[in-house]
């Protein structure tokens, strides 16, 4: 590992245990508060090494962006004493893992195997896409291509590729007619970003990505900088179709074992619900323009 990426990954680390720490208040993690004003509103590193039963040098040293050496157990006292959820705790150990320059997984390649192509064109009334961890989106059957029309008819795309959902976010003004929830769909966003440079700190593309939206996305700069991360695999999503209209999409989004850093997402509405007849309609239109 290179001084300047050993550098880039301490402050990392840094950055994310000091942001934790500054959004628990002794109150709630059961701290006795005495008189006297406090600089800070979180907890203080004494504080956190108490909490996590280890001395305040050694928590000091591992807010310094040094976790090397760093065992199970002090990362799950670590873990309890900022009060880190399922996906905060993944990428504790994520950044652990980086720090000790384990050897990374390797970088998805992009290619799809056609088996894989194979399950995803045969979803016929499902949409559904596969995308890697910077959001590149790289195969779609053809009503997932049509659910994301807007992404795919961007003009940040005409000259480039892949499509990429993350750019169209930030960077496309038309994003806002797409998402409904964009402020949603904008949180999510950066913190699944952020987990995936806890996956893949070495994965070249994912770092130019996050530059080039930080550079050029105020927006995305800011939410990039709380240092929030979170899993992703169920949920409703919430899209405004041009043809369709708005749409609450149940989604599953699954990784590919076979293929590391892939993923599936496939959107599935409940039988004669509105979504499913907004599907319907937008299936029929696929048809329709076939033919033609």
């Amino acid at each position: 590992m290179t001084d300047s990426k050993r550098h880039e990954q301490g402050n990392e680390v840094r950055e994310f245990l000091s942001t934790r720490r500054a959004r628990i208040t002794p109150q709630r993690a059961g701290l006795p508060v005495f008189g006297g004003n406090r600089r800070v509103t979180g907890l203080r590193r004494e504080e956190v090494a108490l909490l996590a039963g280890m001395s305040v040098d050694y928590y000091i040293r591992l807010e310094r962006g040094n976790l090397r050496g760093a065992s199970d157990s002090v990362l799950d006292s670590l873990s309890h004493a900022l009060q880190l959820d399922d996906a905060e705790r993944a990428h504790l150990y994520d950044l652990a893992r980086a720090t000790a320059s384990e050897r990374r997984p390797p970088t998805a390649t992009g290619r799809i195997r056609p088996v894989v192509l194979r399950v995803l064109d045969a979803m016929t009334d499902q949409p559904a896409y596969i995308r890697n961890g910077r959001f590149d989106i790289l195969a779609a059957n053809p009503l997932g291509q049509a659910l994301y029309a807007p992404v795919y008819d961007s003009p940040l795309f005409a000259q480039r590729g892949p499509v990429n959902t993350a750019r169209f976010l930030f960077l496309d003004p038309g994003s806002a007619d797409f998402w409904p929830e964009r402020e949603k769909a904008a949180n999510d966003s950066v913190a699944l970003l952020r987990t995936e440079t806890g996956r893949s700190p070495q994965d070249k593309g994912l770092m130019d990505l996050i530059g080039e939206l930080s550079t050029k996305s105020d927006e995305f700069a800011r939410r990039w900088a709380r240092h929030d991360v979170r899993f992703h695999h169920s949920g409703v999503k919430q899209l405004r179709h041009p043809l369709v209209g708005d749409l609450a999409l149940p989604y599953e989004a699954l990784d590919l074992p076979a293929d590391p850093g892939l993923r599936i997402t496939v959107y599935s509405p409940e039988p004669d619900s509105p979504e499913r007849q907004a599907l319907d309609l937008l299936a029929s239109w696929i048809r329709t323009s076939r033919r033609q």
